[in-house]
């Protein structure tokens, strides 16, 4: 049997296995439906219990947010933190291990010739460039995704259970990989055909127009993913129950975020995690929750949360998302030129790859700017922990829930680590840890006297800020 021909049988192995599989596990999940939101028994009030004396505001008491903080953090099991600190602290490993399979698989289609027989093997099948591209990088794509599979089973699916995070049967979740494989060979694919594109027609500019077709393609994505590609995963509906719906509205409408409906998704039957999000551009805007929030948070807990995530909308951090990450990555493609030069001086005609205009480069491409990106993960951790702060305490001067948001804060401290070292946080943390943001919550209750909820007895109202920016 000859290279070629084993290429192409992997190839066709992956289109089959993948075909026969999507068959198989979407007829019984694809009847699968979320129960109508009005049957969700939201709590409208914190029960008394939830709130720690240490954290309960009092007449002629002074309220200490340090003592508030670690009351809260008290209520957690020593057992239960630990299973959240193993969880979160083998995820350290699992970015390592992600970072080193990937740069492994993509060394294999170098250094074994794959790379440059599967581009022979696509320009004897297809005549037009672009669809040699595009074929190339199905059988890239395809093949990548097999060599990686008994990894991803286990961080996606067995290590979720093990701790308790996930509750799909191995159908569900194997439907929803597969749907992720479609996704990702057509959008991925128009991405390539893309890139290639620039690469050939603008051999000298092709990192400043190459960064700049994947911002579009960014901006695309953004676009279309609350409107076509979530559904493929989950059922959304909308929320019925007024009591539950009217607040969220009326937060939204008081900053300025013009929709008229939020929907609900049905995430419990994937995971026990809970969140929402208001996201799209032009248009494309709509405010979402899981059924894990509705199913397992009060009415305050509810707002906190989607105070915070009106902030990120408010506050514009999408937009400025985008900036940010474009800078990232017409640097990136700056290194790349000089990188992809460097490495093919040196192995280019062992690995059968030509010019950075050459599609069997792609595995190189990859490496290259996954490397970049993996030193980088300190400093996008850090700028996406700033906006979450910055939404953090948005959302507790609009919704003014801060009991609501701590015990937020707790629940979701079931799958992130709660109480880390300052330096584990810089390196580790894409978010505030729970404790900092209980403590934030418990510094502006300190200085905010009087909130809706609270329980110091006769002092004013505290009156939220209306405009678009957090107060100061």
């Amino acid at each position: 049997m000859g290279p070629v021909y084993r290429v192409r049988s992997l190839v066709l192995a992956g289109v089959i296995a993948e075909s026969v599989l999507l068959l198989w596990v979407c007829a019984p999940v694809a009847s699968a439906q979320a129960p109508p939101a009005a049957q969700f028994a939201v709590v409208d009030s914190l029960p008394a219990s939830a709130i720690p004396p240490a954290a309960r505001l009092r007449s002629g008491v002074p309220f200490d947010p340090a003592a508030a903080t670690a009351a809260y953090l008290a209520t957690v099991p020593p057992a239960a933190r630990a299973r959240s600190d193993a969880y979160f602290e083998g995820g350290y490993w699992l970015q390592l291990w992600d970072f080193l399979l990937n740069a492994g698989i993509m060394l294999v289609f170098l250094g074994l010739g794959w790379s440059w027989r599967l581009r022979d093997w696509a320009g004897r099948r297809v005549g037009p460039r672009w669809a040699r591209t595009f074929l190339y990088f199905a059988g890239f794509t395809l093949i990548s995704s097999a060599l990686s599979f008994p990894y991803t089973v286990y961080s996606g699916f067995v290590r979720e259970h093990a701790y308790g995070l996930a509750t799909q049967g191995f159908g569900g979740w194997m439907r929803d990989q597969l749907v992720g494989l479609a996704v990702t060979l057509v959008f991925g694919g128009l991405l390539v055909v893309a890139l290639y594109g620039v690469l050939r027609r603008f051999p000298r500019a092709w990192p400043v127009l190459g960064a700049g077709t994947m911002v579009v393609f960014v901006i695309l994505g953004t676009l279309i993913f609350p409107v076509f590609i979530a559904p493929l995963f989950n059922r959304y509906t909308l929320l019925t129950d007024a009591r539950v719906r009217e607040p969220i509205l009326r937060l939204a409408r008081a900053n300025g975020i013009t929709v008229d409906r939020v929907y609900v998704m049905d995430a419990s039957r994937q995971t026990t995690r809970i969140s929402a999000n208001v996201s799209g551009l032009l248009g494309t805007q709509r405010i979402t929750l899981n059924d894990n929030l509705l199913r397992r948070a009060s009415l305050p807990e509810i707002e906190a949360v989607m105070g915070h995530e009106m902030g990120h909308y408010v506050l514009h951090h999408v937009h400025q998302a985008i900036v940010f990450f474009t800078l990232l990555i017409v640097a990136g493609f700056g290194l790349l030129r000089f990188g992809f030069a460097w490495a093919a001086a040196r192995g280019g005609e062992r690995w059968g790859v030509r010019t950075p205009e050459d599609v069997a480069g792609l595995p190189l491409m990859v490496l290259l700017f996954t490397t970049y990106l993996f030193v980088l993960t300190p400093v996008t951790n850090t700028y996406i922990r700033a906006d979450e702060v910055a939404a953090d305490i948005f959302g507790l001067n609009a919704a003014r829930q801060p009991d609501g948001f701590a015990i937020t804060a707790l629940k979701l401290a079931e799958f992130r680590k709660l109480d880390p070292g300052p330096l584990e946080e810089v390196l580790f943390f894409d978010h505030p840890s729970g404790r900092a943001r209980i403590r934030t919550a418990m510094q502006w209750k300190a200085e905010s006297p009087g909130p809706a909820g609270l329980d110091r007895p006769g002092t004013a109202l505290h009156v939220p800020p209306t405009g678009r920016e957090p107060a100061p």
